[in-house]
């Protein structure tokens, strides 16, 4: 197939299968696939098919589409523009735009979706992403490679593939130009096509930005910074509300975490029906918590459970985060999270892995194990090619149209930096957002709504000024 013929294809959507929803609500919609190039290069290698979900817009002349992404990288586009037309259910968006949700290659039901582990190994923590090494990384890659149909495949799950990708759903949904919702790592691919692709772009929203000057051990460092501050966040919060198990001093709320976990390292805690919490995995559930001020007190009362033997709410939280459903199973968002970020990072040999572990437990005290940081491979030990993102990114970019980069001050996955660090990048507007959860597009303010409204209908940009509160 000519690379001409993918962008020619004719849409093919009906109502789905099975109901999309958010929460208990379903949200009426049409699925399907959209057929792309495994290689962009040699079209005739193979193909892919993205999943897509189209919401229609309420309004009787909607300007086009809305294309939607919610980061990761690896998690899946549909369930969330679901979460998103649910949120804005009265916004003009809705009423302008039908909202566009998609699964990128490799992820959610795109296929080939990739499936490194089973989920017997998922619960006995094989995929320990937080230490970023593994003893021998080749059965990853093969188990990888196997999942997804070889080698070939494995080679094209970036994010320069991805925004090719994004490129022809925009052409196939009918829109001479791109109208784009991006998330956390979704800044990034929206980025990436504003560079690759800046003729077509309409607008760009990015919602807890990726910083596209920052190399992997720097944006690491800096993550794991962002989750310190976020912790202390939390630990001077949980000192307000009487009897708090990190105690009564931010402070020393370190110190108490660390006596508390470290003994899972020996011995983890009975949880939940017959299954354990372990050192990792409450580590995973307290991460979790700190996305959101929301969730701290389910931290504070999973840490007091805890303290007292049990680990049912730490390990619920880390089922939250790593996407474990009642039965067991797991969504892939974790293992195509790797397959992705290997074509995206930088890579390390294992004594410069050791050394990026180690600057990052440094930068987040409370994550650490207290145990030597070992030289292991990293998890992209081994990968068919050499990653293909390149930083910085998104730079010098021409003729783009303006964009609007959202970024909120306490944000502990994607520090606020970053989010100033993309706008001037980009050239475009950035609208500050005071508070403490990552990302905030979706957060119920009417100050942040009517601001992103006003850009995606009316292309209209706030003042420099321009601040929100959560």
């Amino acid at each position: 197939m000519s690379l001409e013929s993918f962008y020619d294809q004719e849409l093919a959507l009906e109502p789905c299968e099975t109901p999309v929803q958010t929460g208990d609500v379903l949200i009426p919609g049409e699925c399907g696939h959209v057929e792309v190039p495994i290689d962009y290069e040699n079209p005739d290698v193979g193909t892919a098919q993205i999943a897509v979900f189209r919401i229609p817009a309420t309004g009787t002349e909607p300007i086009g589409s809305l294309f939607i992404n919610p980061g990761g990288p690896g998690l899946p586009g549909i369930g969330y523009s679901a979460d998103v037309a649910h949120a804005w259910v009265n916004s003009p968006v809705t009423e302008q735009f039908d909202l566009v949700g998609f699964d990128p290659r490799g992820t959610g039901t795109s296929t080939p979706a990739i499936d490194c582990y089973t989920d017997g190994e998922r619960d006995d923590d094989a995929l320990a992403a937080s230490l970023l090494s593994l003893p021998d990384s080749r059965p990853l890659v093969d188990a990888c490679a196997d999942s997804v149909g070889g080698v070939d495949v494995l080679a094209h799950l970036g994010t320069r593939d991805a925004a090719q990708d994004l490129d022809v759903l925009r052409a196939v949904f009918g829109d001479d130009s791109l109208s784009y919702l991006g998330v956390s790592y979704g800044t990034r691919l929206g980025a990436v096509y504003a560079e690759m692709f800046p003729e077509n772009v309409r607008a760009l929203v990015l919602d807890g930005a990726m910083d596209p000057h920052t190399g992997t051990q720097e944006r690491n460092v800096s993550q794991w910074a962002g989750l310190q501050h976020g912790f202390e966040s939390l630990a001077e919060f949980c000192a307000t509300q009487g009897e708090c198990p990190l105690g009564t001093h931010a402070d020393t709320a370190t110190e108490t975490y660390q006596q508390l976990v470290r003994p899972l390292l020996e011995t983890p805690l009975p949880a939940g029906e017959g299954r354990e919490l372990s050192y990792t995995a409450a580590n995973d559930g307290v991460v979790m918590g700190l996305y959101s001020a929301e969730f701290w007190p389910l931290v504070i009362a999973g840490l007091t459970e805890l303290a007292a033997g049990r680990g049912d709410t730490l390990l619920w939280l880390r089922d939250l985060y790593h996407e474990r459903s009642p039965d067991g199973s797991y969504a892939n968002s974790a293992e195509a999270t790797v397959a992705i970020d290997c074509l995206d990072e930088d890579r390390f040999s294992p004594a410069g892995q050791a050394e990026l572990v180690g600057a990052a437990l440094t930068a987040a005290p409370f994550l650490d194990p207290g145990t030597p940081v070992k030289g292991a491979p990293a998890l992209c030990e081994g990968w068919p090619v050499e990653p293909t993102l390149g930083f910085p990114y998104a730079t010098d970019i021409e003729g783009l149209p303006p964009t609007l980069t959202v970024s909120v001050t306490g944000d502990p996955v994607t520090p606020h930096q970053g989010g100033i660090s993309l706008a001037e990048t980009l050239g475009g507007s950035l609208l500050t957002v005071e508070g403490a959860q990552h990302g905030s597009v979706i957060s119920g303010s009417e100050c942040i709504d009517s601001v992103v409204a006003a850009y995606l209908v009316d292309l209209t940009t706030p003042p420099a000024d321009e601040t929100c509160r959560l």
